[in-house]
């Protein structure tokens, strides 16, 4: 039978992970996806209001202005959500995520009911989701453990 080479504990549990990218890396990337994200978005919530029909002026300003303010949002959150409480902190990333589905759904000539329902029910997954996550990671005082 064939067995493991013995190894010395301190090579079993190193706890850091390595990390590719340099900070400014990061720093670029803090802005940059958001924005990508954010332009993703905007052309979604554009083609979802023209309904299949062309392309207009209003159209292509609306989907700025809705990738605009997706962004700002977006980025105001990632910059305050982790100084909150845990609970607050879910709280914050479920109705961002809960509004936005409910928008993008209410741009596809949906019912008010159904997208308010349909942000509703992403908001409560979301927020049991998230809060699990930040209850997971922190100890009793609200202290990050990673």
């Amino acid at each position: 039978m064939a067995h493991a080479a013995p190894r010395n504990r301190g090579m079993i549990e190193q706890g850091g992970t390595t990390d590719v990218f340099d900070a400014r890396t990061h720093r670029v990337a803090r802005i940059v996806l958001p924005v990508l994200a954010a332009l993703v978005y905007g052309f979604w919530a554009a083609a979802n209001r023209r309904y299949g029909g062309p392309v207009t002026g209003w159209n292509l300003l609306f989907g700025f202005l809705t990738a605009l303010v997706f962004a700002v949002v977006l980025i105001t959150l990632l910059t305050v959500a982790p100084k909150l409480h845990r609970g607050l902190h879910a709280l914050v990333w479920a109705a961002f995520a809960g509004c936005a589905v409910g928008f993008l759904f209410s741009q596809s000539n949906g019912s008010i009911y159904r997208s308010v329902a349909l942000g509703v029910g992403v908001m409560a997954g979301t927020f049991a989701i998230m809060f699990y996550r930040y209850y997971t990671r922190e100890d009793a005082e609200g202290h990050r453990l990673e």
